[in-house]
């Protein structure tokens, strides 16, 4: 039945109707705050290219990831920036490495906070790549193994969740031994199911430290136009035990996200990354947009794509703000 007996404008006429019928939903609880984890005391180093976003040392950390659980962010992600970088990243899996540390902060502070850490390797070496170099190439099965340790360190700190993000083949069956072997079959594994070598990444390798010394990703990461791909790099990653599965990034691979989601019976997790994060950031600081309110609409259109729990640095941002829109 058409106009004038349809009219759907009648369903927009109040902001109390228009909240009734909306289609998607957006929680604090949907989201996971990305923390950049460094060395020292009282330490809060601002990221140039990435307006908001700081280098924590663990005390501030713990400050920071508190205020962001009470607004109702249930889980936290860390990246490590070592003291010391070396071939093998070997702070990564160091017992008293700088994660290692936070995570047991952490948790003592907030049992109830969610803590996933990133297990890779870019941040830690002293070439930038995400594993073993060997004759100028990443050593695929070399690499495995010094994941799987890391993975056991991370547990044993107290780490909730591991996210392996290297795109190594066989990464996550690797790591789900360990775990299992080591006694820590109930840690979770949030796998970077889908990540693409993307220009997105920018902001994140000042973040982190971790720009390739030579060369480029690209024999690992996955090719930008590929979709299939995605979903067979999704469906052996469940297939070696991940419990959730991920795409990085969001915003340009939103039909992978609707993919994965379509094909797959797990949670799905989508990574607002750094670089979508700085367009935002540059452009509200110049006033050309609502920032909150562009974020609040970006990461709709990544949850209406599938995507169950989404990665990104507005989380704190946006939970104040659903938390006044709510009031």
């Amino acid at each position: 039945m058409g106009f004038p007996a349809t009219r759907l404008r009648r369903l927009r006429q109040s902001p109390a109707l228009r909240r009734m019928l909306q289609e998607v939903r957006l929680s604090p609880a949907d989201l996971i705050q990305p923390f950049f984890v460094c060395h020292g005391e009282n330490v809060r180093r601002s990221v140039s290219s990435m307006p908001g976003v700081h280098q924590l040392s663990v005390d501030q950390l713990v400050k920071e990831a508190g205020e962001t659980f009470r607004l109702g962010v249930p889980a936290v992600i860390l990246f490590g920036i070592p003291a010391e970088k070396d071939p093998l990243g070997k702070e990564a899996y160091a017992p008293q490495g700088v994660v290692q540390r936070a995570v047991r902060a952490l948790k003592e502070s907030f049992p109830e906070l969610f803590v996933f850490t990133d297990l890779c390797f870019c941040e830690y070496t002293d070439h930038g790549h995400c594993g073993v170099v060997k004759n100028g190439n990443v050593d695929n099965d070399a690499t495995l193994e010094l994941l799987a340790r890391t993975a056991v360190v991370q547990a044993e700190s107290g780490a909730d969740g591991v996210a392996p993000s290297g795109m190594m083949d066989g990464a996550v069956g690797a790591i789900r031994r360990a775990l299992d072997q080591a006694g820590f079959s109930s840690r979770l594994i949030m796998a970077y199911a889908a990540k693409f070598a993307s220009a997105f990444y920018g902001p994140f390798r000042e973040a982190a430290g971790s720009t390739p010394q030579f060369g480029d990703r690209r024999a690992y990461q996955m090719d930008p136009p590929n979709a299939r791909e995605a979903l067979r790099e999704a469906a052996l990653d469940i297939e070696e035990g991940a419990d959730i599965v991920m795409v990085k990034p969001a915003l340009a691979y939103l039909d992978v996200i609707r993919q994965v989601k379509d094909r797959f019976h797990v949670p799905v997790a989508a990574y607002n990354v750094s670089g979508e994060f700085s367009m935002v950031a540059a452009a509200a600081a110049n006033g050309w947009l609502d920032g909150p309110a562009v974020a609040r609409e970006i990461l709709l259109s990544i949850k209406r794509a599938g995507a169950d729990v989404i990665l990104t640095y507005h989380a704190k941002d946006i939970a104040q703000r659903l938390q006044s829109l709510d009031r």
